[in-house]
């Protein structure tokens, strides 16, 4: 199995970012120099298991959230992003976002009116 370790390092800078924490902070936090983390979210070198559980760690976060792409097995991550994403919606915004999904999902597939 190949590791897509571009997707990897830019799921570990959008989280970093989301927290508003430098990369310095994270290496600070990681036990990861500052330059390795600037190489791996730049996909520039492939993290070890050690590194990511670490820099997992440190942002609070599971390494499924790091690497779900990566997975075969990932609906129950996506499902939890949805639910996070959905959580501070109105019944009128998730009324409207529903069919914006059941519409995607009909483009996607190539049929109409599903």
């Amino acid at each position: 199995m190949n590791l897509d370790y571009v997707v990897i390092g830019s799921r570990i800078r959008e989280i970093r970012k989301s927290k508003q924490w430098t990369q310095a902070l994270l290496a600070e936090k990681s036990g990861v120099e500052p330059s390795n983390i600037s190489h791996i979210e730049r996909a520039a070198t492939k993290v070890s298991l050690p590194t990511l559980v670490s820099i997992a760690n440190a942002l609070d976060v599971s390494l499924d959230d790091l690497v779900y792409s990566n997975l075969n097995k990932s609906t129950h991550i996506s499902v939890a992003l949805i639910d996070q994403l959905l959580a501070d919606c109105t019944a009128e915004e998730l009324h409207s976002l529903v069919e914006v999904i059941k519409t995607t999902k009909s483009v996607l597939r190539g049929r109409k009116g599903e």
